[in-house]
Formats: C-alpha cells, sequence, structure tokens
C-alpha cells in the first residue's frame, strides 16, 4: 500500500512480514530474509538515493532522515516477500508484465489524483512519497511486486481480475494467506538498530525508547501487536 502524502492512492497491496526474532543478526545486516541479506551499505545507498529525489519536490514530498530509513528498508524486505511468493506460486515476471504494472500504478494515481484537481503526477514523485528510492532496481522490484500479485488473482479467478465485490474478497483472502506463508517461511529477522517489524502495519516501527529518562519518567513500551503473522 503507498502512502497518500501527494493526495493519490494506488492499488499496490501491502505485504504482510514476520516480525523478527531474538536471533542476532549478522554484522553489516540490516535485515536478513530467508537466506539473502539486505545489508547496511544498501540500505543506506538506496537511502540517499530517496533523500535526493525528495529535495527536488518541496512542499509535496515531507520525509524525515528516520522515515526514510525505515520506509527504503520495508520496502527493501517486501520486495523479498513478494518474490519469495513468486517463487512458492511458479509466477513468472517478464519486462513487459513489469511495465504494464508500472503503468497501471501510475495511471489509476494520476486519475485520482485528477478527481482532486491534482496534476503532474509521475511515477517518481509517487514512489518518493511513498518512501521508495525511484532508482532502477526499486522501479523494478516496484513493478515486480505489483505483477506478481495481479498474476495470482488473475490465476486464481480463471484468468482475469475479479469485479464482483465477493470475488475480489475470495481471490485478496487468498492472495494474504500466500503471502503471509511466504513470508513465515523466511524467517525474517531485522537489525534491532533499525527497529523491529510490525505484521499488522505492513512496516518497521521503533523499538521500545531504551534511554535514560527523568526519575520517576515511566519508560517507554513498544507496542505488542503485530508481533507474528496470522497464517
Amino acid at each position: 500500500m503507498l502512502r497518500t502524502s501527494i493526495k493519490v492512492a494506488v492499488a499496490v497491496a501491502g505485504v504482510g512480514v514476520v516480525l523478527a526474532g531474538c536471533a542476532p543478526v549478522k554484522v553489516g545486516s540490516a535485515a536478513i530474509v530467508g537466506n539473502q541479506r539486505i545489508t547496511i551499505a544498501t540500505l543506506d545507498s538506496e537511502t540517499t538515493v530517496l533523500a535526493a529525489a525528495a529535495k527536488q519536490y518541496p512542499g509535496q514530498v515531507s520525509l524525515t532522515q528516520s522515515a526514510m530509513t525505515k520506509d527504503t528498508l520495508t520496502w527493501l524486505v517486501r520486495f523479498q516477500v513478494r518474490d519469495a511468493v513468486a517463487r512458492r506460486e511458479g509466477i513468472a515476471v517478464t519486462p513487459a508484465q513489469r511495465q504494464a504494472a508500472l503503468a497501471t500504478i501510475l495511471q489509476e494515481a494520476q486519475a485520482q489524483a485528477a478527481s482532486s484537481g491534482v496534476t503532474g503526477v509521475t511515477l517518481k514523485l509517487l514512489m518518493t512519497a511513498n518512501g521508495i528510492a525511484p532508482d532502477t532496481g526499486m522501479t523494478n522490484a516496484l513493478g515486480d511486486y505489483q505483477a506478481i500479485q495481479l498474476q495470482f488473482i488473475e490465476r486464481d479467478n480463471g484468468g482475469k481480475i475479479p469485479t464482483a465485490t465477493k470475488a475480489q474478497a475470495a481471490t485478496t483472502a487468498k492472495f494474504t494467506r500466500a503471502e503471509c506463508l511466504a513470508s513465515k517461511s523466511l524467517q525474517i529477522k531485522i537489525n534491532p538498530q533499525f527497529g523491529r517489524l510490525n505484521y499488522t502495519q505492513q512496516a518497521i516501527v521503533a523499538t521500545a525508547d531504551t534511554l535514560s529518562r527523568p526519575s520517576g519518567a515511566a519508560a517507554a513500551t513498544a507496542p505488542t501487536s503485530g508481533l507474528s503473522p496470522s497464517c
């Protein structure tokens, strides 16, 4: 699901991911998803690209450095989870399908923006506003992310996207479970330096505040929701 800070919304479904367990994360890793490392160097690089892009949209994109880091790591994990769904379900995305998925995202966003009198929405702006570095690698990953879900739903619904409410709910429920099972199998671990993964919110969130505080002040309590997937 994409942020609506630029007054548009798109049809990209959010990903459920598993909260990292207590096992240690290897030095230099921001996260470990299955047998794949998301290195701190990669996270820093993509966050730098995102920060540079955000500066090009003053008044339209407002992201703190902390938010950019969390958003970037969240999407890096989401993309790997979605790839795992594709592997488990035997789904392959062609370059043409990727581009078609990106076009769909942009067209729907532009249509919704136009209904509110907003113009000039580009894919780069949309990605930046939603915490996704608009470089080639992340753009391709976003296209795959959307295309995988579309293929799953089309296959489950006899080769076409459902239009009836009941059918939409049924295919969405099946895809949500498939994604939940994929993410659960990956045993995702997050470097606590960057927070933790909340399954319900489908995003990285801060851990409890462990810094010193005035005498008598209550310690912050980390939220306990979203600690595990529902599958």
